[in-house]
């Protein structure tokens, strides 16, 4: 066995790749994400204790975000930045370590994660990596417990990707990181308890629910909530730039830096609902979407005719025929692959106009996005009268990351099965199952209705508990169901964040985590549930029934 991951949707038999991941990532990188992981644990460790005292360093928080984004699934390939990484990390866990001894009198002797030392190069750290990865855990701990650890580490990455968006655009608050930091900290303990630690996963949907409160905050102060807005699909003359991944800031400095050049600018997969911000769409060189799903980008990407700015995740192992017009930024990597720092887009620019663009507009095709809780509640009452007056039947939330997995049709075959009576909310990449399809409406409320990125799953939240406000219900009592799709880290967290919020009867596919074992799996059915999608027939008629 040269690796062991299944922090992803598409682990290797449903098991865990072992020889290379289906993601891309080769065993070397696996092998340092495990060591990047391990020391983050040590720098909680202290940062958590640290805090307890009173003592805090935003120079630690903002590291600890960004640490575990680096090693979501999709983001960053490159091994010579992990290797720095891990060497920030050591640095900043004994900054960590320096700012808990200071802050208390008789300080703890830690252990584990916090007293670990990396080896010095590439393949010392290569080889350490089987102390402290996934499977040393099973062997230690058993399956049950080691994947209860690894919930709380998923759902901690998913968040900490979304920590790390919101304070690129200036709002943190410093009791998300105490949270995390105690989240991280309890597995790095060696907490063993498997009740103790489903508690555990379950504040850690607590924690991502702050997190996507605080980006939410964070995009609609910048730039002004979402609108309904018809986006063009299909691409016009000249230069083109395509934007990929999350990161609405780096969107909005490459159109403030393309303005006047002739190019335009397109977005691509989680960054289609960018076109809803005002802030975004008052430049009118960012002409609509070109693309679908991060899953399809390779081909997508060979196609495109100009240069391709990847944000965040979903990377996917580059083609050489467009390699050398494909930039990333942020904490995204791939070798041999230019990255852009400090917000300098000047070499994106340049590859566009170098690049040969479209020669003719396509045939204008739009959709709709910009569905967000501004829009929706601002048609609450409409809404509301829909519903009384049985026009409405029923809600479906029908959303999640998207892939290339088989057995994904079965979104695109469930929103179609829909009846006309009923309201189809969709969020994240998994809406490009069925989002050119044709859904009409109800009254002139929009059959159809993009709510926005995964994080803004916030939104959809706070539709839902508006809706139970005004039957004066719980949410589980509103005529609304959840039919999820997941992939990688920031949908774990998202589950877990509905699963705190008490939200029952969740479908969940197109497969089970491999990290989560049947007694787990159990308890979460028991409890919630939880239920794996079946057939869209099958579900449909059970949950209308």
């Amino acid at each position: 066995m040269e690796m062991f991951c299944y922090q992803c949707e598409q682990t290797a038999k449903g098991e865990g790749c072992t020889r290379h991941g289906v993601c891309g990532k080769d065993p070397t990188v696996a092998k340092l994400q495990d060591v990047l992981v391990h020391v983050t644990k040590g720098v909680c460790q202290y940062a958590h204790r640290a805090r307890a005292a009173g003592a805090a360093d935003a120079e630690i928080d903002r590291f600890v975000v960004k640490s575990f984004f680096a090693t979501l699934t999709n983001v960053n390939f490159d091994p010579s930045r992990f290797v720095d990484l891990i060497g920030q990390a050591v640095d900043v866990r004994r900054r960590a370590k320096s700012l808990y001894e200071s802050a208390v009198e008789s300080p703890e002797q830690l252990s584990g994660p916090a007293t670990f030392e990396p080896a010095a190069g590439l393949d010392g750290l290569a080889e350490q990596a089987s102390q402290v990865g996934i499977e040393a855990r099973r062997r230690q701990y058993g399956d049950d417990v080691a994947g209860l650890q690894e919930l709380i580490i998923y759902g901690v990455k998913g968040a900490a990707a979304y920590l790390d968006h919101a304070a690129i655009l200036g709002v943190e608050d410093t009791s998300a990181y105490a949270q995390l930091h105690e989240l991280v900290a309890c597995v790095a303990d060696e907490l063993a308890d498997a009740e103790a630690l489903t508690g555990r996963a379950l504040e850690t949907g607590e924690l991502n629910l702050r997190a996507m409160e605080l980006l939410d905050q964070a995009n609609t102060g910048t730039y002004g909530h979402p609108e309904p807005t018809q986006v063009r699909i299909t691409p016009v003359a000249g230069p083109a730039i395509l934007v990929s991944g999350h990161d609405l800031k780096d969107l909005a400095a490459l159109l403030e830096q393309t303005q006047g050049t002739g190019i335009n600018v397109y977005t691509h997969g989680e960054m289609l609902p960018c076109n809803a911000y005002p802030g975004l769409n008052k430049y009118d060189h960012l002409v609509g979407n070109y693309g679908g799903a991060w899953q399809n980008q390779q081909s997508e990407f060979e196609d495109f005719p100009g240069a391709i700015l990847m944000t965040t995740n979903c990377l996917m192992k580059p083609k050489d025929s467009y390699k050398d017009r494909l930039f990333t930024s942020g904490v995204v990597g791939w070798p041999d692959v230019a990255h852009v720092s400090d917000g300098d887009f000047g070499p994106v620019i340049d590859a566009a106009l170098a690049a040969p663009g479209f020669d003719g507009d396509a045939e204008e095709k739009a959709i709709t996005v910009g569905f967000g809780r501004n829009a929706v509640l601002g048609v609450a009452d409409k809404v509301i009268e829909a519903v009384k007056g049985g026009a409405v039947r029923h809600f479906f939330l029908v959303g999640g990351c998207d892939g290339a997995k088989p057995g994904r049709n079965y979104y695109t075959e469930f929103a179609s099965a829909v009846p006309d009576d009923c309201v189809i909310l969709t969020l994240a990449c998994g809406k490009y199952r069925f989002n050119k399809l044709e859904f009409g409406d109800i009254g002139g409320i929009p059959r159809l209705l993009d709510v926005g990125q995964c994080n803004d799953a916030y939104s959809a939240v706070k539709i839902a508990g508006a809706l139970a406000d005004a039957f004066d219900c719980g949410v589980n009592d509103l005529p609304l169901s959840l039919v999820l799709s997941w992939y990688e880290q920031k949908a774990v967290a998202i589950l877990l964040t509905l699963l705190n919020l008490g939200i029952t009867d969740i479908r969940l596919g197109p497969s089970l985590p491999a990290f989560v074992t049947e007694p787990v799996l159990g308890v979460l059915v028991d409890k919630f549930g939880l239920k794996p999608i079946t057939t869209p027939e099958q579900d449909l008629q059970t949950i209308l029934s």
